[in-house]
């Protein structure tokens, strides 16, 4: 598999898809609901609904490629609480994902009026 670092472009799909699902069907899925080109440096990362079983397609100069990560007693740290359908990743949160590391928590927001 190439380097995550060597993709221009990371894109998850959010909802769990069904793990069955090849290289075609992943790849309509790519074309259909995500609305992005297979034909960029990009990978795409999907996962099942119990967040045990990642897919990750990708193209390269000759042809398609397809990576899978198993967990037996964990579970990935999915994106459940992002608004959007197909979220744009960096590399490093990519690699915390495989990691086991959630970075889709963040602090909340604070106001104030003043300080002191």
């Amino acid at each position: 598999m190439k380097a995550i670092a060597e993709f221009e472009n990371l894109y998850i799909h959010r909802a769990p898809v069904d793990m069955r699902k090849n290289i075609n069907g992943l790849a309509a899925i790519v074309e259909a609901e995500m609305k992005l080109s297979l034909r960029t440096s990009s990978l795409f990362v999907f996962c099942n609904g119990r967040r045990t079983l990642v897919k990750m397609l990708y193209f390269d100069r000759s042809g398609f490629a397809l990576w899978l990560k198993k967990l037996d007693d964990s579970k990935f740290p999915w994106p459940s609480h992002v608004d959007e359908e197909t979220i744009a990743a960096s590399h490093s949160e990519l690699q915390f994902l495989l990691e086991g590391v959630s970075v889709w928590t963040r602090f909340k927001e604070v106001h104030f009026e003043q300080v002191l």
